[in-house]
């Protein structure tokens, strides 16, 4: 099972998230750090998988709308696939 934690406190910028998101989760070299690719490979993955997305008013002070958008995705891919999980703080 990986388990990914996005600290909002700690991300200042779109490719730091997609950084941290490839290494959690052990995303495969064509993941083009966007947030189409990472459901693509959210709703593929075979492997169990926990994100956890802390300190979120935080990321979406850094991040605005992209932050709205990676819950969004984050929450449909889970929706897709019952091995993944998301949790919001």
């Amino acid at each position: 099972m990986y388990l990914c934690v996005i600290d909002g406190e700690k991300i200042t910028d779109r490719e730091m998230l997609h950084e941290i998101l490839a290494e959690g989760l052990k995303l495969p070299e064509w993941y083009g750090g966007n947030l189409d690719a990472l459901y693509d490979c959210l709703t593929e993955m075979r492997e169990e998988a926990e994100i956890q997305v802390r300190h979120e008013s935080v990321l979406e002070a850094h991040l605005g709308g992209y932050a709205r958008a990676l819950r969004r995705v984050l929450s449909s891919a889970a929706a897709e696939n019952s091995g993944i999980s998301c949790r919001f703080e």
